[in-house]
């Protein structure tokens, strides 16, 4: 034996005893030579495949589909295509995932394809766990926003159907307190009439929670208005709500805006509120209406330890509460969100600043939109 048919020998059984696949084909498929890897890998004897088959012909219709609309095409245009997954059908009706890698070459001055096959079973079963896992995930989420659409919907539900008993214990407690009544009696009756309001404005609350996330914001009813009077006149109400404390109001500039009255009186008592249970006991609560040419902004500023810079970056999300005295007593955590809706309903913003030495200011701003009152 020659020393060049002895290397050739050596050559084939190298390539015959390789880890991956190989073949050679003509421009259209054509099996011209293939190792016994991907002979064995498929189930096929090298004599059915030599001259007898397409590459393409092996793979399933959607791999044919492909080969045909991007494999032809792109081995033409750039020479190699690389990375190529397909479906490969066995002898025996199975099918078998591999990779592939090809390469065209001019060989005697026919155009050839070297074709590296790797067998992708790994790969393939991760992909498919990938796609189980996206899907499940996908479920998951789907899942979650329905149920939170069906609490959010409960909570709609439920607080407006608490509102018309809430309504005659009150009318009860009214009529009770036109007669003569013990001391004793009277603070039983004062106890049930707050706790009663308490009840009605956590049922305002969540309702209007429901409406913002449901409904795709708070509504708002604008109007010309005079703010410092409108102000002046909630701060008074909320000092009969809180005798104990100091609550100051501070007007600035003219008073003239469009704005939605009541909405604005919520929007301050939730802020005043929130600065009572909060703030330093016995130090003042000041609220500073202000209006100038271009805007209009409401203010609440308490004395005390600044809030944590943890809790600050969702302040205004619901059900946020703090950490303070009387935290539990306060609310559900959804005044300061309300706050935030009443201020987007506006087209304005609201916005916290609160350190240790200057205490804590909430302030919402408004843009000023009713020229024709400037």
């Amino acid at each position: 034996m020659a020393a060049g048919e002895k290397l050739s020998e050596e050559c084939c059984a190298l390539l015959n005893a390789a880890p991956c696949g190989l073949l050679q084909t003509t421009a259209d498929g054509t099996i011209l030579r293939v190792n016994r890897t991907f002979c064995g890998w498929i189930g096929y004897p090298e004599e059915e495949l030599l001259g007898q088959r397409r590459l393409q012909d092996l793979f399933t219709m959607g791999g044919r589909i492909f080969h045909q609309t991007h494999w032809a095409p792109l081995i033409q245009m750039q020479g190699s295509i690389s990375e190529v997954k397909f479906d490969v059908r066995h002898r025996d009706g199975t099918t078998v995932p591999m990779v592939f890698n090809a390469a065209l070459h001019v060989q005697n001055g026919a155009v050839v394809h070297e074709v590296a096959a790797y067998v992708a079973r790994d790969r393939d079963t991760y992909e498919r766990e990938l796609v189980l896992s996206r899907k499940r995930l996908e479920e998951l989420h789907a899942e979650a926003n329905d149920r939170a659409l069906f609490a959010e919907q409960m909570i709609g539900i439920v607080s407006h159907d608490l509102r018309n008993p809430l309504a005659s214990v009150l009318l009860g407690t009214a009529l009770l307190g036109g007669g003569e009544l013990s001391e004793s009696q009277q603070r039983t009756l004062n106890r049930i009439t707050s706790s009663t309001e308490r009840a009605n404005r956590l049922i305002a609350d969540l309702l209007d929670f429901t409406q913002a996330r449901l409904g795709g914001g708070l509504s708002v009813s604008l109007e010309s208005i005079d703010l410092h009077e409108a102000v002046a006149q909630a701060v008074d109400e909320l000092a009969h709500v809180h005798p104990g404390r100091q609550l100051r109001h501070l007007p600035r500039g003219q008073g003239q805006c469009a704005a939605d009255a009541n909405r604005l009186a919520q929007l301050i008592g939730n802020l005043v509120s929130n600065a009572m249970v909060y703030g330093k006991p016995g130090t003042p609560v000041t609220v500073t209406s202000c209006v100038e040419s271009a805007r209009f902004s409401l203010a609440v500023h308490n004395e005390g330890s600044a809030i944590p810079e943890a809790l600050k970056a969702h302040i205004f999300e619901p059900m946020t509460r703090g950490t303070g005295e009387g935290t539990v007593k306060r609310s559900v955590g959804l005044g300061l969100y309300i706050v935030r809706e009443i201020a987007k309903a506006h087209g304005g913003t609201a916005t916290l600043v609160s350190t240790d030495e200057t205490g804590t200011t909430f302030t919402v701003e408004f843009p000023r939109a009713d020229a024709e009152f400037t």
